[in-house]
């Protein structure tokens, strides 16, 4: 809720959402859309769990472990979406201070080390899916194989990269 200044109502400049994007080849809607799906999931198994206990005194297994899993795909998806709209986690006063070409040059190093981290952790999590794969490994929950939610975090890893590296090539053409 805004308040009116003395001086009289201001109009609300601020831009929408999707004024704000840049232009980009694979489209921000993907991450927008698996965010309100999975929010929408989340909410819904919980309430379905909470329904359960009031009724029955008893709570549904699965429904703890798939939070969780969910809660790691919704964090990783937010990742990519705030990596791909330059709006990730940053030291402002380093950042929006200087001229416009070292604004640039630290936004493209930022996106390197974004891209970086994430292709380690992608190239790297391959390897967990593996074992998990290979040993036979089972969620403590429900007992499903445990390569099930940990396939994941390299695909999303790997999607996080791909969308820094997006970034960086970006602000590389704006000079």
């Amino acid at each position: 809720m805004s308040f009116p200044s003395p001086a009289g109502p201001t109009p609300d400049t601020s831009p929408t959402p999707a004024e704000a994007d840049e232009a980009v080849k694979v489209p921000l809607k993907i991450e927008d859309w698996l965010t309100v799906i999975v929010m929408g999931v989340l909410a819904l198994i919980t309430f379905a769990n909470v329904i359960a206990r009031y009724f029955t005194n008893q709570s549904f297994a699965w429904t703890e472990e798939f939070s969780v899993f969910l809660m790691i795909v919704l964090a990783l998806v937010g990742s990519s979406a705030a990596v791909a709209r330059d709006r990730h986690i940053r030291i402002e006063y380093f950042s929006d201070s200087g001229s416009m070409a070292r604004r640039r040059a630290l936004s493209r190093f930022g996106a390197v080390l974004v891209a970086l981290l994430f292709t380690l952790i992608g190239v790297l999590s391959m390897r967990l899916v593996w074992d998990d794969y290979r040993f036979g490994e089972t969620s403590p929950g429900i007992g499903v194989p445990q390569w099930w939610y940990s396939i994941w975090l390299p695909i999303l890893s790997i999607g996080i990269a791909l969308r820094a590296a997006g970034l960086f090539i970006r602000r590389g053409r704006r000079s």
